[in-house]
């Protein structure tokens, strides 16, 4: 009777056996697979020779087996991430099966030198899945050499990108030269906090990331002729040096009575707008004001400002893929011993260097919104590569609009000194920079028109020029004295 029941017992298991059907593949289309994470973050800071290995997960979330059939590493052998797919190592991988609701796991690993001054601070790549002909990626982010990260990590709907709040309300911060600040998001200085940036220190701001002060917060850059503040893209491979694009924008909202923003000896370079200073949601009752600063080499615009506030002395503004210094909405600025010199040659430029606007129309209403509008110019240089670098849109009823210039040299042939606005300046002629494709815009002959061509009381008000030269007598023209 045992013997029967055995021999039963192994009919029922061969029986069962036998019937069961291997899971079809799917070639569904529709079927992708899922991760546990979109970017796998290695978020280590790295101070000697640093290894960090991840896992990522992937799924099978469907009632059929998946076949991956190609997974490849966007770096290929010479990526610093390594892979290790289901007990192989490799950068490509075929024809991967994971059986239905299961999963495999991926081992990531990342080896940098920190010491290698070429690596860029955030080294970045990415793994491509190829599943029934959808296309998926999951990116890897490690940091590269020894910063202080400032990563966002929360989301609001004005933003487009992640933010991380740096100086909160009622709270100053601190950023000092002892290590340098590397940006990935954007680093949000929240209403009534204060940022403020010491001498000497360095900046590096990731691809569409930048540095935003909220309404009624307040930045501070206080860098010194000898050790500027330096604000940049994180790429430090020597092709990266003088690409511009590089990162977003610093974004100065309204600031609050008394707490102006402050930009003291700064470079700011290679992004897509320098500055944007904007009353977003009430007019600025404080000012913008910089004073020896060089806003260079921008995709889009080195000021861009909308119904704002500004005094500027001894400011350059050089190589802008479109405005150099684009105003609109009206405003409040004087600009004293500036040189605004754009001759942006890596694409075709049919903008300004210098712009005015001091109106909004609104197309769902037919209402047009015109705001007050104030400019002076004095001892300064607009020149560039474009046959006019002066261009205005500005309301009919001009109303309370007034612009002033004032022993200036300019790129313009619709403007004269016969034209109310224009006192004693120079139009058309070369200032003679000392080299402009290499963004040295110091006058280069004492033949320069601009050499002893500004007021003396105007040069009275900014008695040293950006090297810190006196401009006693007659002041040249521009941000630097010959």
């Amino acid at each position: 009777m045992r013997r029967f029941l055995l021999f039963s017992t192994l009919l029922i298991i061969v029986g069962f056996s036998a019937c069961r059907k291997e899971n079809s593949i799917s070639s569904d289309p529709s079927h992708k697979l899922l991760f546990s994470a979109d970017t796998v973050l290695f978020d280590t800071v790295f101070t000697s020779l640093g290894s960090s290995t991840h896992q990522l997960k992937i799924y099978n979330p469907y009632a059929e087996d998946l076949i991956i059939s190609e997974m490849r590493l966007m770096g290929g052998e010479t990526s610093r991430f390594k892979i290790n797919f289901d007990g192989e190592s490799g950068s490509l991988f075929h024809d991967k099966l994971i059986p239905a609701n299961d999963s495999l796991f991926t081992f990531l690993n990342v080896t940098i030198d920190p010491t290698d001054q070429n690596t860029p601070f955030i080294v970045e790549d990415s793994i491509l899945f190829v599943t029934n002909g959808n296309q998926q990626m999951v990116h890897l982010t490690a940091w590269g050499q020894d910063a202080i990260y400032v990563v966002g990590d929360h989301w609001v709907s004005i933003l487009r990108y992640p933010y991380t709040i740096v100086a909160d309300s009622l709270e100053t911060t601190h950023w000092t030269n002892v290590r340098p600040y590397v940006i990935y998001g954007y680093a949000l200085i929240n209403s009534y906090g204060t940022l403020h940036i010491h001498e000497g220190t360095h900046v590096y701001i990731h691809d569409k990331s930048g540095i935003v002060s909220w309404s009624d917060g307040q930045l501070i850059v206080e860098g010194t002729a000898e050790n500027p503040v330096i604000f940049e893209g994180d790429r430090l491979e020597p092709y990266f040096k003088n690409q511009p694009g590089q990162w977003d924008r610093i974004w100065l909202q309204e600031c609050r009575p008394g707490a102006d923003h402050i930009i003291n000896h700064a470079i700011i370079r290679n992004a897509y707008i320098g500055l944007q200073p904007e009353s977003v949601f009430k007019a600025t009752q404080a000012a913008l004001r910089i004073n020896n600063t060089i806003i260079e080499n921008h995709s889009g615009m080195g000021i861009y400002s909308t119904l704002y506030a500004i005094e500027a002395n001894n400011m350059v503004i050089d190589n802008c893929g479109q405005y150099a210094f684009a105003i609109t909405l009206g405003g409040d600025y004087v600009i004293k011993h500036s040189t605004i010199g754009n001759f942006w040659w890596s694409s075709p430029r049919t903008t300004n260097s210098l712009f005015f606007n001091n109106y909004f129309d609104d197309d769902s209403t037919g209402t047009r919104y015109e705001y007050p509008f104030r400019f002076e110019m004095g001892n300064s240089i607009v020149y560039g590569a474009a046959e006019e670098e002066f261009g205005t849109n500005l309301s009919a009823n001009e109303v309370d609009t007034t612009y002033h210039f004032d022993h200036c040299l300019f790129k313009s042939k619709k403007c004269s000194n016969d034209l109310p606005g224009f006192i004693s300046c120079i139009f058309n002629q070369d200032p003679m920079f000392v080299d402009y494709r290499n963004y040295d815009l110091h006058l280069s002959d004492v033949l320069s028109p601009a050499v002893g061509a500004g007021s003396p009381a105007i040069g009275a008000l900014v008695p040293f020029d950006f090297d810190g030269k006196s401009r006693t007598g007659t002041p040249d023209l521009g941000a630097y004295q010959y």
